[in-house]
């Protein structure tokens, strides 16, 4: 499979919201909007193409018994990494998503392409399948965000669009994040058939 074919294969054939269903906890939590969306589905992708790259270079010396707790400690320790650099220099950010990032250490994301694909292939076309999947994630996150702040505030990346009357508190709060997530979820079914 070529590179181009691994990207494309995680923004569509197997993005993870919107086809695997994987990652929902910070898929629903954190999309209240675009700007949240899209800084969970980049930290995301930091971490997937990391953690893919050193797994699909330390395979062939990590014994199978061990296997699995060799992958979640190489994860947290991108994970503390990347939380550190956020803490520093994107306060904002790390207010925002909070206890978020910490859990990205187990994102089924994250452990199910390092055992599906990095520990099986070599380290360049792990980090192409890292950066499909990290798009297709923060795509869909940043998606999700965007229909939810705009219908829920007026608004995409804090840049008024509707007027305050128009506004659906419900799309800002949980139960709007499950009724979105429902409908683009049935909008890619429907286009996928198309």
């Amino acid at each position: 499979m070529s590179n181009i074919n691994i990207l494309k294969n995680g923004l569509i054939k197997e993005n993870p919201i919107f086809v695997l269903l994987l990652g929902m906890c910070p898929t629903l939590a954190t999309t209240t909007s675009a700007i949240n969306g899209l800084a969970m589905g980049l930290a995301t992708m930091t971490v997937l193409v990391c953690t893919n790259f050193v797994i699909s270079c330390i395979k062939s010396i990590t014994p199978d018994k061990v296997r699995i707790p060799v992958f979640v400690v190489v994860i947290a320790s991108f994970v503390t990494v990347l939380q550190l650099c956020i803490k520093a220099f994107l306060p904002a950010i790390d207010e925002a998503l909070g206890l978020f990032i910490p859990l990205i250490v187990v994102n089924c994301i994250i452990l199910g392409r390092a055992e599906a694909f990095a520990c099986k292939n070599t380290p360049v076309a792990s980090v192409f399948d890292g950066i499909g999947i990290g798009l297709g994630f923060a795509f869909a996150l940043t998606l999700l965000g965007a229909v939810r702040e705009l219908l829920g505030a007026g608004s995409i990346f804090g840049f008024t669009l509707l007027p305050e009357t128009a506004n659906i508190l419900l799309f800002v709060l949980p139960p709007g994040a499950f009724i979105t997530l429902g409908y683009l979820i049935a909008i890619v079914n429907k286009l996928k058939k198309a």
